[in-house]
């Protein structure tokens, strides 16, 4: 059986084309003005690509914001961590463990997602200085563990409600407490859930720069806020910040690109009610 080449289907996949194309724009910019000399850097030469490559822009772009590099994958690694699995038990314990009210203090807890981070700088500004937490990362990953425990306990309840609540009281029968029927039975099925939820925390915690540059001192600044200062001044040598934000990059997208069909799997898990 041979595929028939259609009209529809040459128009659909050169839309896309040319869609990827379009969406691809900035980063052959990035890539170009990153291996360009300081002094090829021009606005009307901005698309050709340079005849000398300058490979000392990555390099210098890694000196530089190696310290806020590393800071990026402490903060985002413990944040994401730390989120997900209380988010996972709060999910376990909002879809297994009702309690009287339990809806409507879900219900509450949701209204975290709807609340612009912006609003809350300030409060979270005294209460991290009132905690002795302000300025150093102990206290941006405390922020990002609780701003990200409404949408991960949301992602994990609803996951949560496909498993049978049968396997639970079967638990409950042998004698397992709440701590044991997670660890042996709900935990070992999380995995897609936790995928999901890693994801999307990594993502947003990585590229957060209001709370990076107002909750933390130069030190300890994420690599949001190290590639705002290394593109600022008057004089700004332009291979520098593109070879930076190209490095910034990396993390993320090699992390949907090994683990991204992972990702649209757990979003689907229980979706559809058998």
């Amino acid at each position: 059986m041979t595929n028939k080449i259609t009209f529809g289907s040459v128009f659909l996949y050169g839309t896309l084309t040319i869609m990827a194309l379009f969406f691809l724009m900035p980063a052959y910019m990035a890539m170009v003005t990153a291996l360009k000399l300081p002094g090829d850097i021009s606005l009307p030469a901005a698309w050709e690509f340079p005849s000398t490559i300058n490979w000392a822009s990555f390099s210098d772009a890694v000196k530089m914001l190696k310290p806020n590099f590393i800071n990026s994958i402490i903060l985002t690694v413990c944040a994401t961590i730390g989120s997900t699995v209380l988010g996972s038990l709060n999910g376990y314990v909002f879809s297994k463990w009702k309690f009287k009210g339990s809806e409507v203090v879900f219900t509450l807890f949701l209204f975290g997602m709807f609340i612009p981070y912006q609003v809350i700088l300030i409060p979270l500004f005294q209460t991290l200085r009132a905690m002795n937490l302000y300025g150093g990362l102990p206290g941006l990953i405390l922020a990002h563990i609780v701003y990200g425990l409404p949408i991960t306990s949301l992602i994990f309840r609803n996951f949560y409600s496909q498993i049978p609540t049968a396997l639970i009281e079967s638990g409950r029968l042998d004698g397992a407490g709440f701590f044991s029927i997670y660890f042996r039975i709900v935990f070992p099925l999380s995995i897609p859930g936790f995928v999901v939820t890693s994801l999307w925390q990594f993502t947003q915690i990585w590229n957060e720069f209001l709370w990076g540059i107002c909750l933390t001192r130069h030190a300890d600044n994420p690599i949001t806020v190290g590639l705002a200062q290394l593109a600022g001044g008057q004089a700004v040598s332009w291979n520098l910040p593109m070879a930076g934000s190209i490095m910034a990059a990396i993390p993320v997208l090699a992390i949907y690109i090994f683990l991204g069909r992972y990702f649209i799997r757990g979003l689907l898990a229980g979706s559809v009610k058998e």
